[in-house]
């Protein structure tokens, strides 16, 4: 740490992000797609576009938000895009929450959430899981703060429904309700027509997942005109030129291919409904995941010693050295046949130590 940092920042605590790796693995650590992303994509991104790369990308970014809002059947003005959904929700807890106002969210959930409200003074009241890790919908009503939730949850995999989504968000009038459905495209119970209903609901969405773009960093938030018109004057204060000209092609063509991407994703969940069932036969626990990971615990091995001896036979799963969580593997739904690989060398492992 330099002399020149902020006493502000110095005792931020960083979000960390899932190992990424340049030799060959099966990695299942960071929930990415095992699918490329549509054909379509590709035929986008012409020799025409790259030669205009010498100028800015669009600010207003027309054509990503057009596209998004026709996929959802809202009003451009209804879209906000964001450099991943990380940046909607930077935005959004920076705008609606900064200097000293009250935000509170799962205490067992996504990473950033905490990390914002460090960064933003935030004041955070962080609200315990049930026993069974699933988010009770009652603390949560009536709150009178700002809340971020996200549905389904990270990195348990449960989801809350719909009803309790708008009860949740019917009982905030005054603030700000934040759902981030960064997997809620492999749940199929998402809450996005409420923010025609409500002005008070941001839901937030990413491509990284269920598009296959994780590489690219494109996300959105859906919301009611004001509350986006609040996120562009924050963006337009701070980065005009947020999400680049190739991002903004790809994703535009991306979530018009419906065909494409709801078969990968109808993939994606068969084989995390039976790999589950598999891991559960080995005598796991598993939560019943909503989203493209899997969250299990056993109590034959765990889950540092099991992380550290799936990483000897190059697999990586992603363990949490945290209170509540820390015997549990949080494992992205990858390739079928990884899968079975994985399920061999965890089979293994378990009859090594009978």
């Amino acid at each position: 740490m330099s002399r020149f940092l902020s006493d502000n920042y110095k005792s931020l605590v960083p979000y960390v992000p899932g190992e990424q790796v340049n030799v060959k693995v099966i990695k299942l650590n960071t929930n990415e797609s095992p699918f490329p992303p549509s054909p379509k994509v590709k035929e986008v991104l012409s020799e025409e576009v790259i030669d205009k790369l010498n100028l800015y990308s669009d600010p207003e970014l027309k054509e990503l938000t057009a596209a998004i809002a026709k996929q959802f059947d809202v009003t451009p003005d209804m879209v906000f895009c964001g450099n991943g959904s990380d940046d909607v929700l930077a935005f959004a807890i920076m705008g609606f929450c900064g200097r000293g106002g009250k935000l509170c969210c799962p205490e067992i959930s996504y990473g950033f959430y905490p990390v914002y409200a460090d960064i933003f003074g935030v004041e955070l009241e962080q609200i315990p899981l049930n026993d069974d890790f699933s988010i009770n919908a009652e603390d949560y009503i009536g709150k009178n703060k700002n809340i971020v939730i996200a549905n389904p949850n990270a990195p348990t995999g449960l989801a809350l429904s719909f009803d309790d989504v708008e009860r949740i968000v019917s009982s905030n009038p005054d603030n700000l309700v934040i759902m981030d459905e960064a997997y809620m495209a492999f749940c199929y119970d998402s809450c996005m027509e409420l923010v025609k209903k409500y002005p008070n609901l941001l839901v937030t969405r990413t491509f990284s997942k269920s598009h296959s773009l994780a590489g690219l960093r494109v996300g959105f938030g859906i919301a009611q005109k004001e509350i986006i018109e609040d996120l562009n004057k924050l963006k337009f204060s701070f980065n005009p030129y947020n999400i680049n000209t190739l991002s903004v092609k790809a994703a535009a063509a991306a979530i018009a291919d419906n065909e494409y991407y709801d078969d990968k994703i109808s993939q994606i969940v068969a084989t995390r409904e039976k790999v589950q069932n598999q891991l559960r036969e080995l005598g796991f626990r598993c939560t019943d995941s909503k989203s493209n990971f899997i969250f299990a615990s056993s109590d034959r091995i765990s889950a540092a010693e099991l992380a550290a001896e799936l990483r000897k036979r190059n697999i990586l799963v992603r363990y949490f050295n945290k209170a509540k969580i820390d015997n549990y593997l949080r494992i992205t739904v990858g390739a079928a046949d990884d899968m079975q690989t994985l399920v061999s060398a965890i089979t293994e492992i378990l009859e090594e130590r009978a």
